[in-house]
């Protein structure tokens, strides 16, 4: 309902709402604006909240969030080790660049630049990523690339500001990515978190690393072979910005049929989803609210 009961009486949520789009100040115009506390409707439940408060870990953080070293990836002896690794971390946990690149005099002058060539290091880093996981599944080494997983590629960047009461809501809602990887670049503030057997984990940031991410389509195209990870950002502590720039890659053909491998699919491992097309995956994710794997659960034999 728009309408809650409070304590200060009656309070009309969707009016609030309306008001803050009206104004077009955006987050970055209130906190600009010098507010210490938070309007009403950025405000989660307290079932959301719960699990917000640090816990005791089972394991350090470090045995969780494993970091891959993917220099001599040529070498047959280091390769076959990388592929094991980014094997089983896989195994547990908007600027559109691609198919086709935009107009660079569309593209931010400010950053133009960098985001053409962030994109041709990003168009390698994900086929090299995918030929690897590709071996860890045990198919065709080019077998996602001959799919055109890693030509349709959009780069969002993310402004987390300091919020006066993070204890009260969140930075973005805990959720799975949708599409086949996602390449991501945090800076040193922090606040990623990823969700282990029920437990939120900070996700560190380590100089000169980038954070992959499986997402759902992956997941469903390895018939759970690989798991997409279920993650959330927290609401920013510190007084100064959290910047990130993430890059999410997708096939480039969207009306394409995708499913398992037929390759993966065997009577001791049937399919474990049926066929869609890119275009209804993603039409499907983009009406839905951020709520964790139920875009996979939709698809599910």
């Amino acid at each position: 309902m728009a309408t809650e009961t409070t304590t200060d009486g009656e309070y009309d949520r969707a009016k609030e709402v309306k008001q803050f789009d009206d104004a077009k100040i955006g987050v970055k115009g209130l906190i600009d604006s010098g507010i210490t506390t938070i309007p009403r409707f950025f405000v989660h439940p307290p079932d959301i909240l719960s699990d917000l408060k640090p816990r005791p870990e089972t394991r350090p953080a470090s045995d969780l969030i494993p970091a891959i070293d993917l220099s001599g990836v040529d070498s047959n002896h280091r390769r076959s080790l990388i592929v094991d690794q980014i094997r089983r971390a896989a195994d547990t946990i908007q600027i559109r660049m691609g198919p086709t690149m935009p107009d660079p005099a569309e593209i931010p002058e400010i950053c133009r630049d960098e985001v053409i060539e962030w994109n041709q290091e990003i168009k390698q880093l994900g086929e090299l990523l995918m030929g690897l996981l590709c071996e860890g599944l045990g198919v065709d080494t080019g077998r996602l690339k001959q799919m055109t997983c890693s030509e349709g590629r959009v780069m969002v960047g993310h402004y987390y500001p300091h919020c006066p009461q993070p204890d009260l809501t969140v930075g973005l809602a805990y959720h799975t990515d949708p599409g086949v990887l996602t390449v991501l670049q945090q800076d040193h503030v922090g606040g990623l978190q990823v969700k282990n057997d029920g437990v939120w984990v900070d996700v560190k940031p380590i100089p000169g690393a980038l954070v992959i991410n499986v997402g759902d389509l992956l997941q469903v195209i390895s018939n759970e072979e690989f798991k997409s990870a279920e993650h959330r950002v927290l609401a920013n502590a510190s007084h100064e910005p959290r910047v990130s720039i993430a890059v999410f890659l997708n096939p480039g053909n969207r009306d394409d049929l995708y499913g398992p491998l037929p390759e993966l699919i065997s009577p001791e491992k049937p399919a474990r989803y049926r066929q869609f097309t890119l275009t209804d995956f993603m039409t499907r994710f983009f009406k839905k609210e951020l709520d964790g794997k139920s875009l996979t659960n939709y698809y599910k034999l």
